[in-house]
C-alpha cells in the first residue's frame, strides 16, 4: 500500500504495528516542515498512548505548541514539525478539542492504544483525501483508493450507484466511490472505529451548512469597504501561515481574480520574488497565459509559463487513470497536472486560488439558474409537473429546447434546477442500465434549507459537493502525482466563516461577481488590468478530439464492439452520442466522461482483474 502511493510521499516511508498485530499504520512522507527524522511517521505521543499517521499541514502549529508549553506540558520535542505538535495536542486535550483548535488541511488516523479505538479524520473543507471500507481481510483506509485496490485481491466490484452519479457529474461525490463497500470520508468528519473494528460511526465536527446558517443569522453590518478591509486582513493572515515551509514555496497564477489576489497578497508579504507558474494554449479562446504574464510583470514575481500542445495532452492522458484511481472527468485535470509538473521543477509547495467562485459568487451558472426559476416559478407547480411528464414521453434527444423544457419545468425549486443544470443535449440515462440515481448530496439537499435567497442556496450546494469532490480532488491528485503540495488560502476556516456573513450584494451585483474579493485585489493591481472575460481553467480537448490527433484514440476507446464486450454501458447509446459529437460537437462533456471511464476500466480495473 505504501509503494502504491510513493508519489505522494517520496522522501521517507515506514509503518507501525500494534503488539497484537490487529492494527497496522503505514505512511509515506513528502517533507515540508522539519526535513529531519524528527518529522517521520507513524508517530507516537510521548506518553505512549496515541499513534498517528497523517497527510497534510497544520498552519497554526506554532500557537498550538505555545499553548502546550503555557499549560505546563513537560514535553521534549525532537524537532519543529507540526506532526509532533499535533500528536501531543491530541494526547493533552483529546481528539475532539484538537480538531476544533487546528487550522489546516489533513487526513489523519489516530489510534488510541488504551481504548483500542481508531479514528479517521478529514479536514473541514475536504482538501485532503481519505478512503475507507471493508475487505475480507478487515478494515482498510488510505489517502489513495488505489492503495486499497492493491490488497483487495480482485474482490472489488464496480458500484452501479456510483457509476450512475459519475455519468451525471463526471466525478463521484462522497461518501461513494467507484467500488462497492469502499467510501470517501466526508469533509469535516470523523470516522470512529472501536474494536473489533466492524461498525464505524461517523460524526461531523464542522459543517459548512451550519456555518452558512450561522452567517445568515449574523450578517456583517459594516460597509463594503469595511468588508474588504476585514477580508484583506484574513487573507494576509491565511497566506502568511501557508507560506511556512522548509522547502521552496510558489503560486499558481492563471491571471484570473482568485489566483491573482492570492499571488498579490503573497508577494506583498514575501521577502523576495514569489515564483509563479502558468500554462497557455495557442487557441486564443482558452489562453490566459498572456494575462498571467502581464499580472506577474506588474507584481514583480519570478514567472514561468509553458504552452500546451495536443501532443502534451496526449502524452499525459494515459496517466490520469492511475493518478485519480477512480473515474474522474473534469478535463481541467490535464492542465492542472501540467502546471503542477511545471511548478515542481522549482518548488515543493504551491498556493492556489481555488474556492473564490464558491465563496464569493463567481460562477455564471448562479445567475442563469435564477433566471430560469424566475421564468417558471409563477406557473403553478401541478401544471408544470404534468407538462414536464408529457414532454418526457417524447423521445427526441436531439431537440435541445425540448430537453430544456422537460428537465426544468417539473422542478419544485431553484435548488432542484441547479442540481440538473447540466448539458441536456444527451440523455445520459441511456448510457447505464441503472435508470435511478442513488441518494446523494444533490438529491438530498433540503429546498430552502438556508435562506430564501436562491443564489446562496446553490452556492452552498457547490460548497458541499462540487468544491470538495471535483475541484479539490482534481488539485490534490494532480499535484501530488508529481510530489507537489498545494495549499488553498481562500478556504481558511476564518475566511469561509466570514464570507458566509456577507450580504449577497457584497458578493455579486448585476453583472459583477466577487465584488468584495475584487475590492481587495484592486488595492494591489489596477482595475483595468482585471476587466476581462472569465475563461476558467479549461482546455480545448473537445476540438482536439473532434478535429485533431485525439480523435483516433477516442474512437478506439468508444468503439461499439468494445463497449458491448464490457457489458456495463449501453453500446448503442454510446455510439449515437459519439456520432452526434463528431457531427456537430454536441455532448462534448459526456464524451470526456465516457473516455475517462474507459481509461480507468482498462488501465486500473481490468488490470487488477
Amino acid at each position: 500500500m505504501n509503494q502504491r502511493m510513493l508519489h505522494r510521499g517520496p522522501d521517507m516511508q515506514d509503518y507501525w504495528c500494534s503488539e497484537d498485530r490487529s492494527i497496522v499504520l503505514g505512511h509515506v512522507r513528502l517533507s515540508i516542515l522539519d526535513l529531519s527524522e524528527a518529522g517521520k511517521q507513524p508517530v507516537q505521543s510521548q506518553d505512549g498512548r496515541y499513534v498517528m499517521v497523517w497527510n497534510g499541514e497544520i498552519y497554526n502549529y506554532e500557537s498550538l505548541r505555545k499553548k502546550l508549553v503555557m499549560d505546563g506540558r513537560q514535553l521534549l520535542f525532537r524537532g519543529h514539525s507540526d506532526t509532533e505538535v499535533l500528536i501531543e495536542y491530541v494526547a493533552a486535550y483529546g481528539l475532539k478539542e484538537a480538531l476544533k483548535a487546528i487550522t489546516g488541511m489533513f487526513a489523519a488516523a489516530v489510534f488510541d492504544r488504551r481504548t483500542k479505538k481508531l479514528c479517521l479524520c478529514r479536514d473541514r473543507m475536504g482538501e485532503k483525501p481519505l478512503y475507507y471500507g471493508f475487505l475480507d481481510s478487515g478494515f482498510v483506509f488510505a489517502s489513495d483508493i488505489g492503495c486499497i485496490a492493491e490488497i483487495a485481491e480482485n474482490s472489488l466490484e464496480i458500484s452501479r450507484d456510483a457509476l450512475a452519479v459519475y455519468l451525471r457529474h463526471g466525478y463521484i461525490p462522497a461518501p461513494y466511490t467507484i467500488y462497492k463497500n469502499i467510501y470517501k470520508a466526508e469533509a469535516g468528519s470523523v470516522v470512529e472505529l472501536p474494536a473489533p473494528y466492524d461498525r464505524p460511526r461517523i460524526q461531523k465536527y464542522w459543517n459548512v451548512m451550519r456555518c452558512a446558517r450561522h452567517g445568515e443569522k449574523n450578517l456583517f453590518a459594516g460597509s463594503e469597504k469595511e468588508a474588504a478591509d476585514q477580508l484583506e486582513g484574513l487573507l494576509k493572515k491565511s497566506i502568511q501561515l501557508q507560506m511556512q515551509a522548509d522547502v521552496p514555496v510558489g503560486a499558481f497564477l492563471s491571471g484570473g481574480i482568485d489566483s491573482t489576489t492570492v499571488t498579490a497578497v503573497m508577494q506583498s508579504l514575501a521577502r523576495g520574488r514569489v515564483k509563479t507558474f502558468s500554462i497557455g494554449f495557442e487557441e486564443h479562446a482558452y489562453n490566459e497565459a498572456a494575462y498571467a504574464k502581464e499580472t506577474a510583470r506588474y507584481l514583480g514575481t519570478d514567472h514561468t509559463e509553458f504552452y500546451v500542445t495536443a501532443k502534451d495532452v496526449m502524452d499525459v492522458i494515459p496517466k490520469m487513470a492511475h493518478i485519480y484511481s477512480e473515474p474522474f472527468a473534469d478535463s481541467s485535470q490535464l492542465p492542472m497536472y501540467l502546471v503542477s509538473r511545471l511548478a515542481k521543477q522549482s518548488v515543493t509547495v504551491s498556493l492556489s486560488g481555488d474556492g473564490g467562485d464558491e465563496l464569493f459568487c463567481g460562477y455564471g451558472s448562479y445567475s442563469s439558474v435564477q433566471r430560469i426559476w424566475n421564468m417558471i416559478k409563477y406557473v403553478p407547480y401541478p401544471l408544470r409537473h404534468v407538462t414536464a411528464r408529457g414532454l418526457g414521453k417524447i423521445r427526441n434527444a436531439d431537440h435541445i429546447r425540448l430537453n430544456l423544457l422537460k428537465n426544468y419545468l417539473g422542478r419544485k425549486s431553484v435548488e432542484s434546477i441547479y442540481a440538473n443544470h447540466i448539458d441536456v443535449s444527451a440523455d445520459i440515462s441511456l448510457l447505464s442500465p441503472e435508470e435511478n440515481l442513488p441518494p446523494y448530496k444533490f438529491t438530498e439537499y433540503p429546498s430552502g434549507y438556508l435562506t430564501e435567497d436562491p443564489v446562496k442556496n446553490v452556492m452552498l450546494m457547490d460548497m458541499l459537493m462540487y468544491l470538495p469532490d471535483d475541484i479539490l480532488a482534481k488539485v490534490d491528485r494532480a499535484a501530488m502525482a508529481v510530489s507537489l503540495e498545494t495549499r488553498v488560502p481562500l478556504l481558511d476556516k476564518d475566511i469561509v466563516e466570514f464570507a458566509w456573513t456577507l450580504p449577497q450584494s457584497y458578493k455579486a451585483d448585476g453583472n459583477q461577481t466577487k465584488k468584495v474579493l475584487r475590492n481587495v485585489l484592486y488595492r494591489y493591481v489596477p482595475q483595468t488590468m482585471m476587466e476581462r472575460p472569465k475563461k476558467g481553467f479549461s482546455i480545448p480537448v473537445a476540438d482536439w478530439i473532434r478535429n485533431g490527433r485525439l480523435q483516433e484514440w477516442a474512437g478506439d476507446m468508444l468503439a461499439e464492439s468494445r463497449i458491448r464486450k464490457e457489458g456495463i454501458l449501453d453500446s448503442a447509446a454510446v455510439r449515437k452520442l459519439w456520432d452526434g459529437f463528431l457531427k456537430d460537437g454536441r455532448g462534448a462533456v459526456y464524451i470526456w466522461y465516457l473516455l475517462m471511464f474507459e481509461e480507468w476500466m482498462h488501465k486500473v480495473y481490468r488490470k487488477k482483474k
